[in-house]
């Protein structure tokens, strides 16, 4: 167990005031089972006319500011500690009819499951189904556990990471074909590439921290910054954690926030603003994780 303390500071610059539109904010844990919240705090400048708080359709928390005078620069700091229990790869059992591929899911599983099993990109020419086959390939059996751990690493080996700013993501196969992507595009890709196998997989966001060199990232890559990864669900354990940015497994260095069936629905933070274009000079995202 390790208490953790997270710092997410998101700056807004804008050349003159602006009129503020609804911003929702993404920042708060839920409790569970491997992670208990100690104390949280969140501080915006200006201080919003109106700010309170909804459960998405996924049940994630939000907070939803509103602002009623102009002003030339926005920052939103949310805080909190925690208690981190990362699931250790030995505890992840499956039920033995899971164990190994093709899986097929419980009848009330599927239903429920739904949507989270559907590929959402296209693959015209099966690209991305050909390099799940040779994923099928390089594993070393075709046990469920073998096979997404081949797929989390080979991600990792196999593609460069590179941190992109702008918004939205890449489609799996613009991945595949640049050989390069973000934490959330390695996610998206994953997600897609686990659907090809018929499993149900979402998005995560949220942080990640170094157990070793304690430090925002620290020796990991996407650290500095909000962080994307996958769960898929698996029948005897659940929804496991899988980063193929860094390879992870189990949900250790990782501090869940959203979870989402897709990655616009998980955004740490989204809003608005009226003016012009050239009104808005810069956007500083700013993470950090230290433990106690």
């Amino acid at each position: 167990m390790t208490v953790l303390h997270v710092k997410h500071r998101t700056e807004y610059r804008y050349q003159s005031p602006v009129i503020l539109g609804q911003h929702r904010l993404m920042s708060r844990p839920r409790d569970s089972h491997d992670l208990r919240l100690l104390d949280t705090g969140i501080v915006i400048t200006p201080s919003p006319s109106e700010l309170r708080w909804m459960h998405d359709v996924f049940g994630n928390s939000i907070a939803v500011a509103s602002f009623a005078e102009p002003a030339a620069e926005l920052i939103f700091e949310s805080t909190f500690r925690a208690e981190h229990f990362p699931q250790p790869l030995q505890a992840i059992v499956l039920d033995d009819y899971a164990a190994n591929l093709p899986l097929s899911y419980s009848a009330s599983e599927d239903l429920d499951l739904g949507s989270s099993r559907a590929r959402h990109y296209p693959d015209t020419h099966h690209q991305l189904d050909g390099w799940v086959k040779k994923i099928l390939e390089r594993a070393p059996s075709y046990a469920t556990m073998d096979v997404l751990m081949t797929m989390n690493s080979a991600i990792k080996s196999d593609f460069t990471y590179l941190r992109r700013e702008e918004v939205g993501v890449q489609s799996p196969v613009e991945t595949l074909t640049l050989g390069t992507g973000s934490c959330r595009d390695f996610a998206v890709f994953m997600m897609d590439a686990v659907r090809c196998l018929g499993l149900a997989a979402q998005f995560v966001s949220g942080y990640l921290y170094d157990e070793k060199l304690i430090d925002a990232g620290g020796g990991l890559l996407g650290g500095g910054a909000t962080h994307a990864w996958v769960q898929v669900y698996l029948p005897g354990v659940g929804w496991v954690e899988f980063d193929p940015t860094n390879a992870l497994v189990g949900g250790r260095n990782l501090i869940r926030i959203a979870v989402a069936r897709e990655a616009a629905q998980a955004a740490p933070l989204v809003g608005s603003f009226t003016g012009t274009a050239s009104d808005f000079l810069s956007l500083t995202v700013n993470v950090e994780v230290t433990a106690e």
